[in-house]
């Protein structure tokens, strides 16, 4: 009795590429116990046409038989000697692991306003007072409004985001207290529909139409 076939998965050895399948795995750990090179490469050949079937996807790319047989190289865990059409793929491309991109560590403390805001009202500090700098404060205030609103779509005080911008240029930059930002309904595209008092509409009085009855010639008529 055949106790290969009883085997979990879990209990067999790991398949390095899962898309080909077990068989083609077993086909190609053979191939490596085959003396003759000439035979070898031959079945290497055969064994790759059995790839290209197995996964026809792999046909979208215009390189695919070198992709099938850097496959093969691949699976053989890079101990195939034959005389394929192709140099094997280096191993060392595939051993070595990439290097850690690493994270930015950026101290911001209202994240929905994000870092460049900061950035942004540091460089309005080298502006020297004037309209230009009272109209970029502006501008930057109602783009903190649109940045909250993403984050929150309910609404959100004019008053708040006037002591954000003060907070965030590290109490600089204050603006008066009657400034009015961008309205929340124009930012979220949002339409006021203003309902106007139903008027009182005299209804006209429809006429009746009067049907004028024609005598049928059929029916006898009375005896005056």
């Amino acid at each position: 009795m055949d106790k290969e076939g009883l085997k979990y998965n879990t209990e067999r050895e790991k398949l390095i590429i899962s898309e080909y399948g077990r068989n083609i795995q077993i086909m190609i750990k053979h191939l490596l116990e085959i003396e003759d090179r000439e035979k070898r490469t031959e079945a290497a050949h055969f064994i790759v046409s059995v790839m290209a079937q197995m996964n026809p996807q792999v046909k979208e790319s215009n390189d695919y038989i070198h992709k099938l047989w850097d496959h093969l190289y691949i699976i053989s865990e890079h101990k195939l000697d034959v005389d394929g059409p192709y140099n094997p793929p280096q191993q060392e491309g595939f051993v070595a692991k990439p290097e850690h991109v690493g994270y930015q560590k950026r101290d911001i403390k209202h994240g929905h306003y994000g870092f460049y805001v900061k950035e942004l009202l540091k460089k309005i500090e080298e502006i020297e007072e004037g309209p230009k700098r009272e109209a970029l404060l502006l501008s930057m205030a109602n783009q903190m409004k649109r940045d909250y609103l993403n984050w929150n779509r309910e609404t959100v005080n004019d008053l708040l985001i006037l002591d954000d911008l003060y907070k965030l240029s590290g109490e600089k930059f204050t603006m008066p207290i009657e400034t009015k930002l961008t309205s929340t309904n124009e930012i979220l595209n949002k339409v006021t529909v203003v309902q106007q008092p139903q008027q009182n509409v005299k209804k006209k009085k429809v006429k009746k139409q009067v049907v004028k009855k024609t005598p049928n010639p059929n029916r006898p008529k009375k005896n005056s």
